[in-house]
């Protein structure tokens, strides 16, 4: 089997967006993309029907379109169309189980609304066994597109408590494909017993932020040697994760965070650091499964 990059499409310009975006990785990578348009209504396969009585016809249409338009950039690249007639949900994770990785659109809601995502993408990336790259069709607050990844650094949101060698490398294949730095985030709420009355003991503070350091260094020493030539950088913030992953993704290429293959029973799909980045980072977000 052909070692794929899969995207999503559905003719939205969130598909659109995120159709550009895995070509352009898929090319980088030496690897096949696949479009893939799934819908439960499409017809058997006609054979030699004229196009105005093709069942089909917008369905392929979608997929001729956006293959022409991605090999016109990317000529090198070996682009294959897939019609599936299945729950597109049900298809994608099908897909996913045979891809290196899946890449979907992903609506640019603000506020409330930006936790309605729709009814696609959040089950694929909560249950996909490989990575899932979540791509917006919007523009930054200054009316910009979101940076490219040839242009902006890669961005890894890390916990530090349990192994995390599957994003760190995600993330350093990424930044050393695009020749970009790579920057390691870390954030940790203070503790109660850091706070006192005239503020926050730095003792206390400077001490947390220590051991964080040297537990987020322990962490990327081997990919260091591993990928000696990717610029690395390092931050740890003592403030809430989600608020210290969101605002480092800003003008970053992409920003990669985890999520959990054995969910708990009764806890959430996702956690509060994905779900912040799926929901409020501008720029691609890819989760990754972990252990």
């Amino acid at each position: 089997m052909k070692r794929v990059v899969t995207v999503g499409l559905d003719g939205s310009p969130e598909s659109l967006a995120a159709a550009r975006w895995a070509a352009d990785e898929a090319e980088r990578r030496g690897l096949t993309l696949r479009l893939l348009h799934a819908w439960p209504l499409l017809a058997p396969e006609p054979v030699r029907v004229p196009s105005e009585i093709d069942q089909n016809y917008w369905a392929k249409r979608l997929v001729h379109n956006a293959q022409a338009e991605l090999q016109t950039y990317h000529p090198g690249l070996t682009v294959v169309g897939d019609l599936v007639a299945d729950d597109a949900r049900h298809a994608l994770l099908q897909a996913a189980s045979e891809s290196e990785m899946t890449v979907l659109g992903s609506r640019g809601l603000e506020l409330l609304e930006s936790y309605f995502m729709g009814d696609i993408s959040m089950p694929v990336v909560a249950h996909a066994e490989r990575p899932v790259v979540l791509v917006r069709a919007m523009k930054d607050k200054e009316g910009r597109p979101p940076a490219p990844l040839a242009t902006g650094r890669v961005v890894v949101a890390l916990k530090l408590h349990g192994p995390c060698d599957d994003l760190l490398e995600f993330s350093f294949r990424a930044a050393a494909a695009h020749g970009v730095p790579l920057r390691a985030v870390h954030g940790r709420s203070l503790p109660l017993h850091s706070h006192a009355s005239g503020g926050v003991d730095h003792d206390i503070t400077e001490e947390i932020r220590q051991d964080a350091r040297e537990h987020l260094n322990q962490a990327l020493r081997p990919w260091h040697e591993k990928y000696p030539r990717v610029e690395v950088a390092d931050s740890v913030h003592l403030e809430s994760p989600a608020k210290a992953v969101v605002g480092a993704a800003e003008g970053a290429g992409l920003l990669v965070v985890g999520r959990r293959r054995h969910h708990p029973v009764l806890g959430p799909l996702l956690g509060p650091v994905t779900q912040a980045a799926l929901h409020h980072a501008r720029c691609p977000v890819a989760v990754v499964p972990h252990d």
